[in-house]
């Protein structure tokens, strides 16, 4: 093999990195994927583990399997590589990067928002959105440094302004829980509840 060869074949192979782990044993394909969307701050990840618990689902945190995925944070990939980078990152988790059932995703506040990716969670699964006023996330999220995108001078105006971007997209979801004024304990009821009223999970 010619040197020229050797490097294209490398080229290819890096740019495949980094790859997601296969489906693990300690998941039931009968069940039906469950994707949680929504602003950051409305509870995918707490009020998430709680149902996965008691439903029997795998819990994944997509933010979380991108970081073990490529070794860095998310904030480490807005700044080195940017947030197109990110998105193209968690368009690949959800195309390949995940069981096909058996799971809870807790989806990264941004990641159905891209054309088509709405749609890929919907073919996989049951779409439940969390919903919460700018104000109530400006409140749960204001002393995290891991949310890269409000690290601004006026985060809650950044909040305002990116919910009322991404709020078509979460309307469209298969159903929208309010998370206002609501325990993780009550989110979690509801979004069993939710699950267990979808045909396909019966």
């Amino acid at each position: 093999m010619s040197l020229s060869s050797l490097l294209l074949s490398f080229a290819s192979t890096y740019r495949r990195q980094p790859k997601f782990p296969l489906d693990p044993p300690d998941t039931d394909p009968r069940k039906p994927n469950l994707y949680l969307i929504g602003f950051m701050g409305t509870g995918k990840t707490s009020a998430g583990e709680l149902a996965a618990d008691k439903l029997g689902l795998r819990f994944l945190d997509s933010d979380r399997e991108i970081e073990k995925a490529t070794g860095l944070e998310v904030a480490a990939i807005f700044e080195r590589e940017g947030e197109t980078a990110f998105r193209e990152k968690e368009r690949e988790f959800i195309l390949q990067g995940h069981p096909g059932g058996g799971c809870l995703v807790s989806c990264g506040g941004g990641l159905p928002v891209p054309e088509g990716m709405l749609g890929h969670l919907k073919e996989r699964g049951l779409v439940l959105a969390l919903w919460a006023e700018p104000q109530t996330i400006y409140e749960r999220t204001r002393d995290n440094p891991r949310r890269p995108l409000l690290q601004v001078p006026d985060p809650l105006s950044e909040i305002t302004g990116l919910l009322k971007k991404r709020e078509s997209v979460y309307l469209q979801a298969d159903k929208v829980i309010s998370t206002e004024m609501r325990s993780t304990k009550a989110v979690a009821d509801l979004i069993m509840r939710s699950y267990g009223e979808n045909p396909s999970s019966a």
